[in-house]
């Protein structure tokens, strides 16, 4: 009965086989990695590397019976390190556009990993300025966003 005085509507039953199981997400991030890169368009840029930092989040799909403690079932942000170091040594580009879709890229190779956003940041480009740059966000194709 409700507080009213009439009757509930008895519950519908529940299609387990309708339901939808919920898609669980956990972040991993990488703060501040500041590396020598090879970037820019003008001729003085071609001369030496110039300290870039870089700054990931990765959205990742947890795996069916995820257990946080297995290292298996989670991505390693030290292979994301890395992956992001050879990009750095594969020499010159032109746009930090171009770093950081490069970056996003390198992330989505894993398909866990649902959603990325990569901020990427010239710190000596412009004089009295802490840096410039760019922050871009990409989703595993197919997924909305």
């Amino acid at each position: 009965m409700t507080t009213a005085g009439t009757p509930l509507a008895p519950a519908e039953p529940i299609d387990n086989a309708a339901v939808k199981p919920v898609s669980r997400t956990y972040r991993i991030f990488v703060r501040d990695l500041v590396l020598p890169w090879e970037i820019g368009i003008y001729d003085h840029e071609h001369d030496a590397p110039q300290r870039v930092r870089i700054n990931i989040d990765l959205m990742v799909r947890e795996a069916t019976n995820f257990d946080a403690d297995r290292y298996r079932q989670v991505v390693c942000y030290a292979e994301v390190v890395e992956g992001v170091r050879s990009l750095a040594a594969q020499g010159h580009i032109n746009l930090v556009e171009t770093l950081a879709s490069r970056i996003a890229d390198l992330c989505l190779v894993d398909d866990r990993i649902e959603h990325v956003t990569v901020r990427a940041e010239k710190l000596d480009a412009i004089v009295d300025v802490a840096s410039v740059g760019i922050e871009i966000e990409r989703n595993r194709p197919g997924l909305q966003g």
